[in-house]
């Protein structure tokens, strides 16, 4: 199989690129290189530094026929600052793969996010459940899910969205709520004193990168579109998180605590059920293999 995957240099896109070059797959990387970078890009696959609102030439040549579209501008910050520009990237982007790639008969899977675009829950998120952002980035997100949906009604294409919770992981850059693992682990490992806000009561869903890369293969084999969450079901606070973080590392070292940070969720869990009965997934890793995992890709790095 042909694969194109965007943002291909970053996080989760280089994890999908390996997993893709061990099934023996023809691979390319689509990737701006704005937060990827070339040495993330495993051996076996082809870098096209290029624009996702301007994919057309890379798609033209490669005449993929699968796409995993990754890229995206993901700082909640720059969306509430710049909405214009989180707009551009996330929903003109897409609409723009969508198009190369129905142009080249590819399917798509499209990385969604499950916190920005449910906001507060009150309960396990179900797809169905009401989806209230609370930032332009979740907001762009939608519009992307939305256009999938929308090419499947008009095209008959399978496209596929999911909505994923905090992923963590190797190769996860310290920014952001999502890289809370990152940033934590990266202090204790270079002796400094992770930061908590508030009170440390505030739950998220934290699933492992190579649990979410068997999800977008799933995706991929799944007969017809649709819209699935990918976590873990189970809510961990900050607090225990933490507690976690300093049992994988073996480093005990005493948090720091500030003020919380206005605006932000305080309960962000999903319900996967959906995704177990339609694409036969299911997390593999609990929270503490994974973070031991994470905390053995740290050291050596």
């Amino acid at each position: 199989m042909r694969a194109v995957v965007t943002g291909g240099a970053g996080f989760i896109g280089s994890h999908v690129v390996e997993a893709l070059l061990a099934r023996g797959d023809e691979v390319h990387v689509l990737d701006d290189l704005s937060r990827g970078t070339r040495e993330r890009v495993a051996a076996g696959a082809e870098l096209h530094v290029a624009d996702i609102r301007e994919p057309d030439a890379v798609f033209d040549s490669v005449r993929p026929e699968a796409v995993f579209h990754l890229a995206a501008q993901a700082d909640v910050r720059v969306s509430v600052e710049r909405p214009d520009f989180d707009a551009d990237v996330n929903v003109l982007g897409t609409v723009r793969i969508l198009e190369a790639a129905r142009r080249s008969g590819a399917k798509v899977v499209f990385s969604s996010t499950g916190g920005a675009v449910y906001g507060e829950c009150t309960s396990p998120a179900m797809e169905s459940a009401e989806r209230r952002p609370l930032a332009p980035y979740g907001t762009s997100k939608l519009c992307g899910e939305e256009y999938l949906a929308t090419w499947n009604r008009l095209y008959g294409t399978e496209h596929v969205s999911l909505r994923f919770a905090n992923v963590y992981g190797p190769r996860q850059e310290p920014h952001g709520e999502a890289g809370v693992v990152a940033i934590f682990m990266g202090l204790l490992h270079a002796g400094g004193t992770p930061k908590i806000y508030g009170d440390g009561s505030q739950t998220r869903d934290y699933v492992f990168v190579a649990d979410t890369v068997r999800a977008m293969l799933a995706a991929l084999d799944h007969e017809g579109g649709g819209v699935f969450n990918i976590g873990t079901s189970v809510e961990t606070s900050v607090v225990e998180l933490y507690d976690a973080i300093q049992g994988a590392s073996g480093v005990t070292r005493k948090a720091a605590f500030a003020e919380a940070r206005l605006g932000e969720l305080q309960r962000s869990v999903l319900d996967s059920s959906l995704a177990g009965r339609e694409l036969g997934w299911r997390p593999e890793h609990s929270l503490d293999d994974g973070l031991a995992r994470t905390w053995a890709w740290v050291v050596q790095e």
